[in-house]
């Protein structure tokens, strides 16, 4: 794992130690072979996972959220996180990884991957991590999890107006919805300024950055909306609905 250390240390600021290193590496060897059996990634060499997967997820624990506000500046590190449309566990796990305080949920429709995070968070000797096998939009509509968490995240999901629907009520106000997202995203992220809006969030700043083994086209950002007000009960709506008829 020396290309994530060497690379969390240079761009994140994180110094990763060997007992973490130990345990990604373990996450790694789990990945590859429970991936042989179900389809979790089309990533799995050694190089490409180390930055593609697990770098690219522990962005979100980096100073390029304290940008135009520290006096905003968001805590992870004990942070109640849910991860939507987790698969793999990607940024949910790596983040845990490094922040073991995280009260951690993910969200994983896919029985077989719900076994997988099962499996690996016990493997990796975690504690405080929840896997939900129903969909986003039931979990948003359920008292025990309707803002309860101070951050809510997916990778790899959703347009951003079906993201924000799935993750916005689920969200404390003060609390953070984070998409990580790549490509060229200005028109996506204007819009999904509507829906963001009706759902109670608040567009805060979009962060661009690139990981090693990016082209020079590549563009990833890190989409930041602050949950402002309360999400109107009706949403997130019934299941399918906001795929179909994305908000805005």
């Amino acid at each position: 794992m020396e290309i994530l250390a060497e690379n969390a240390r240079q761009l994140l600021g994180l110094e990763l130690s060997a007992e973490q290193l130990a345990r990604f590496e373990q996450y790694y060897r789990e990945l590859v072979s429970y991936n042989e059996k179900v389809n979790l990634t089309a990533i799995i060499e050694y190089e490409a996972v180390q930055i593609r997967h697990f770098l690219d997820s522990l962005t979100l624990a980096s100073p390029i959220l304290r940008g135009d506000k520290p006096d905003k500046a968001f805590d992870i590190s004990t942070a109640a996180l849910v991860d939507i449309g987790a698969g793999a566990g990607f940024p949910g796990l790596p983040l845990k990884i490094i922040y073991p305080e995280i009260r951690l949920t993910l969200v994983e429709s896919v029985g077989k991957k719900a076994i997988f995070l099962r499996e690996i968070a016990e493997k990796l000797e975690m504690t405080n991590v929840t896997v939900l096998t129903e969909r986003a939009e039931e979990i948003g509509q359920m008292a025990e999890h309707r803002a309860q968490y101070n951050l809510a995240t997916g990778r790899a999901v959703a347009a951003l107006a079906i993201l924000a629907e799935y993750c916005l009520p689920l969200v404390k106000i003060g609390g953070l919805f984070i998409a990580l997202k790549k490509g060229k995203l200005g028109e996506e992220i204007t819009a999904a300024q509507k829906a963001i809006g009706i759902l109670g969030g608040q567009l805060r700043r979009t962060p661009g950055f690139q990981l090693p083994q990016d082209t020079p086209d590549d563009e990833r950002k890190l989409i930041v909306v602050e949950k402002v007000k309360k999400t109107p009960s009706t949403f997130p709506r019934k299941i399918g609905i906001p795929s179909k008829q994305p908000l805005g």
